[in-house]
């Protein structure tokens, strides 16, 4: 599998970019939710609370475990690596301060929409209840450097975990600490059009954005109707992606969020 990830360009682009403050690509793709959204409803009527985000966050688990697993992976030594586990973190609001926390949903990839809601709606309860995970206190311990110092210190952190290939795990800096993938609902917030922050240090090949559920004239059949569309944006780290595993990302998470019924089900 590495033989057919690791290609002539990938090498190549391994060297020429650095981290992603250096090589990043952009993308947007407007989804059809209509479906999406009449899913939801007709299970909150049936007493299971669900969200577009966690519609969202289990079609993307479905299509980096199924559809574009090549995305899967992370840099190590000029090298991508294959993940083992396909792993979804989803950006949460901590509370009325506007702090973001995250939580992270293992096995994304096989677990049913309706499991994955109650995990995400589980363990942000907890961590806005005040229970810090490992994690959160790994982030306030490494913030209190004195600003001098801190710089440098991340620095050097970043070139021993991105550069090196080496886990420091007592700090949390791990290959999986953030997952194969993060979203974010920066709809909530009002917001249609985004693109987020992809963390240097983080790893990750891919932050997605969703906007906010607008009634929007489109065209189906020849006819202009209204469509409750969501506005998906990308940032890519091109030393692992480009337009075409974009493209093939997109169009994976459009098949389920347009067919929600797909993700009802667990996968042995």
């Amino acid at each position: 599998m590495n033989d057919m990830l690791n290609t002539p360009w990938r090498k190549m682009s391994t060297a020429v970019y650095g981290p992603p403050n250096e090589g990043k690509i952009y993308g947007t793709a407007d989804i059809d939710v209509t479906n999406a959204v009449n899913f939801i409803q007709d299970h909150r009527d049936a007493g299971r609370y669900l969200t577009i985000t966690h519609l969202a966050a289990a079609a993307l688990g479905r299509a980096l475990g199924g559809d574009v697993p090549e995305v899967n992976v992370y840099l190590r030594r000029g090298k991508l690596i294959q993940r083992r586990d396909v792993i979804v973190t989803v950006a949460v609001n901590m509370g009325e301060g506007g702090e973001m926390g995250s939580v992270r949903i293992r096995g994304a990839h096989k677990k049913s929409v309706f499991d994955i809601a109650e995990e995400i709606i589980g363990k942000a309860k907890t961590s806005r209840s005040g229970t810090e995970n490992r994690t959160m206190k790994k982030k306030h311990s490494l913030s209190k450097i004195p600003w001098p110092f801190r710089r440098g210190v991340f620095r050097l952190l970043r070139w021993i975990t991105n550069e090196l290939g080496f886990e420091l795990k007592s700090l949390g800096l791990t290959h999986e600490a953030f997952g194969s993938v993060l979203l974010s609902n920066i709809g909530s917030h009002g917001l249609t059009t985004g693109f987020a922050a992809l963390f240097p240090a983080s790893r990750l090949p891919a932050v997605i954005t969703m906007g906010e559920i607008e009634d929007r004239p489109v065209v189906r059949d020849g006819e202009i109707v209204i469509r409750k569309m969501v506005t998906f944006a990308g940032v890519f780290d091109h030393r692992i992606m480009d337009g075409f595993h974009g493209g093939k990302l997109a169009s994976s998470a459009k098949k389920y969020l347009e067919n929600p019924v797909l993700l009802a089900k667990t996968i042995d």
